[in-house]
């Protein structure tokens, strides 16, 4: 493992200026590895050389700040040419004994010492194994001196360093230590009486109104309720107005809705008031339309953003205006931009990597909301994007920021169709168009992949052969769908079983899995799994997991779809495709059964039988 001493020789290397001869090993490595261009390197020397004198950054700093390279990889060079070890912190390799163990180095630490590492994304990982009183501590920048001087401070006798994403450690962190909810607390401490809104009181005076609000718990409650859908790694937030004055709120963790609380003996209208004030773009006092806003939230040092939606609703009491309210969070750490962490199976994975490494042509993405495909996109995006290129996306709403490309801001004189047109205008090289709604936006987006341009976008068909014929209904002639697309995905997300605690089956159902596509031979060679449940998991589950069915179009497959012309052979086109090695999306997640990451009951779930 590096220690401290090479602290002076890593320093200087990631700072040696490139030139076109003798570059340093680091930028070698770079270079070589294609992290980098030898003119991305240039150009970074370049802005350094500007900068003040006592103000100059770091080249990598520099890369990653301004030229937007993907951060980890230039720390996993750094990490391989150095000797530091990486470790794998995504939270299914984290057991809770690790956890425990991370919470007692610390907890034994001076506070100073404790809060400068933690404030530096350091973390305390292990005491080495094989040499006494030396301390193994993980960051996502081996080259930051602060951590050294951090270290400095503790007595022991050295320090080994290793390497993680930023964004794991970050993760854990607050998994770790920021698990009290300051505002749940205040619930729970507080004993006044919980503020009635009246809805049957005409005259209300608003400023009144506003302030037995904002005392009330109902306040604590929304904004807990946000810092633990965070916590929890929740990716929707219901709340749902009951008859007989109670509100249930629902956390969606892995796809699944969970039950997290219920308010009663108070008006679902006065909970649902309090969401909508602090939400902007709603009108708190319009209950008979639906309405779309956005939150905006500081937790734990970063912030998130929280778009909701409100839609009335009809209740047994029929003069009461109810009103339902999902909540999306938008947490850009969960942002993907490796492609190799995305989960995508070899075959899959290989396809679409050279689907979206052409010059042009457009790549699809088809499943419901919810299958990951806006994370497959922006990871897919990352891997495309350089400093060379123009990126430009129009979503409706945007969901992740995503550095390095210009993201349109859709607005009431701006609809959709209007920025797909304009963009065409803008002198694109890499367009995202969040989602082919009809044959106006089909058009732009087959005519951005056929006049030299990359395009990505969605569609809502159940597997990737059935998106052709969708094209084809909207209207879309066979040759130019032919001639545009360079691949289709069908994508899922199954969940994962939990590390800890699954347990194997003795006797699966055969019958079941005959059904699947699962032989014989290889139900008697596998060891199937089963959830149980414990501290760590949901109903025995942890995370997801993507299947996927990934359509390459190569030339004997465009020759098919011009072949059909009006009649599109959907059962052809799977048939030529199973043939070239493209899994159906219920065998990727037969494939997940054996490796042992799921069941069989999450397959089926998931999938059609086909």
């Amino acid at each position: 493992m590096a220690k401290r001493s090479e602290k002076s020789t890593i320093t200087a290397e990631i700072n040696v200026k490139p030139q076109t001869k003798g570059l340093g090993r680091l930028s070698q490595a770079l270079i070589e590895q294609g992290v980098v261009s030898e003119a991305s390197l240039q150009r970074a020397s370049d802005i350094q050389s500007r900068e003040p004198r006592n103000a100059k950054r770091k080249l990598i700093d520099i890369l990653i700040d301004d030229l937007k390279v993907d951060r980890h990889l230039i720390f996993l060079e750094i990490s391989k040419l150095y000797g530091f070890p990486s470790i794998d912190l995504t939270p299914e390799k984290v057991p809770r004994e690790r956890i425990d163990l991370i919470k007692e180095i610390v907890l034994n630490m001076p506070d100073d010492v404790s809060n400068d590492l933690l404030k530096n994304k350091v973390l305390p990982y292990q005491w080495h194994h094989y040499k006494k009183n030396v301390l193994v501590l993980v960051t996502g920048d081996p080259t930051n001196q602060d951590l050294y001087s951090a270290a400095r401070k503790l007595d022991i006798a050295d320090i080994d360093v290793a390497y993680a994403p930023l964004e794991d450690i970050e993760n854990l962190i607050h998994e770790i230590f920021h698990s009290n909810n300051e505002f749940l607390q205040k619930i729970f401490d507080e004993a006044e009486e919980i503020e009635v809104f009246d809805d049957d009181k005409k005259q209300v005076d608003e400023d009144q109104l506003d302030a037995e609000i904002n005392k009330s718990r109902l306040v604590n409650l929304v904004e807990g309720m946000l810092v633990e859908s965070v916590r929890r790694g929740a990716s929707d937030i219901h709340v749902i107005p009951k008859d007989s004055n109670q509100t249930d709120i629902f956390f969606r963790i892995d796809g699944k809705l969970i039950h997290w609380y219920t308010q009663s003996e108070i008006k679902p209208e006065a909970l649902i008031a309090v969401v909508k004030d602090r939400a902007v773009n709603i009108d708190r006092f319009d209950r008979s339309i639906a309405q779309d806003g956005y939150i905006q939230r500081k937790i734990d040092n970063f912030y998130i953003r929280f778009r909701v939606s409100v839609i009335p609703i009809v209740g047994i009491e029929f003069d009461r205006k109810f009103e339902s309210v999902v909540i999306r969070i938008l947490d850009d750490r969960k942002v993907i931009t490796d492609l190799g962490k995305i989960g995508l199976q070899d075959q899959a994975l290989s396809d679409f990597s050279k689907a979206i490494e052409q010059p042009q042509g457009m790549i699809i993405l088809t499943g419901p909301t919810g299958s990951g495909k806006s994370t497959t996109l922006v990871a897919a995006l990352s891997h495309v994007m350089d400093p060379s290129k123009n990126v430009l996306t129009v979503e409706e709403p945007v969901e992740y920021l995503i550095g390095g490309a210009r993201q349109v801001k859709l607005n009431p004189k701006l609809d959709f169709d209007g920025a797909l047109r304009s963009i065409l205008r803008h002198d694109p090289d890499i367009v995202m168009v969040g989602e082919i709604r009809d044959l106006k936006s089909a058009e732009i987006a087959i005519s951005l992949a056929n006049t030299g341009h990359l395009a990505f976008s969605t569609l809502h068909t159940n597997d990737a052969p059935s998106a052709i014929s969708r094209l084809y209904m909207l209207g879309v002639e066979p040759f130019l769908i032919a001639n545009a697309i360079n691949l289709v995905m069908a994508q899922r997300l199954v969940r994962q079983l939990c590390e800890n605690c699954k347990r194997p089956v003795d006797e699966p159902n055969a019958d079941q899995l005959l059904r699947m596509n699962f032989a014989k031979e290889e139900i008697a060679r596998t060891q199937f799994f089963e959830p149980v449940g414990c501290d760590d998991c949901f109903d025995g589950y942890r995370g997801r997991v993507a299947i996927s069915e990934a359509l390459l179009f190569d030339r004997e497959m465009r020759k098919l779809i011009l072949a059909a012309k009006s009649d599109i052979d959907e059962d052809g086109i799977r048939t030529m495709a199973a043939n070239k090695g493209m899994l159906s999306l219920r065998d990727s997640g037969k494939m997940r059964i054996i490796a042992g990451l799921t069941t069989m009951d999450e397959i089926i779930s998931a999938t059609v039988e086909g």
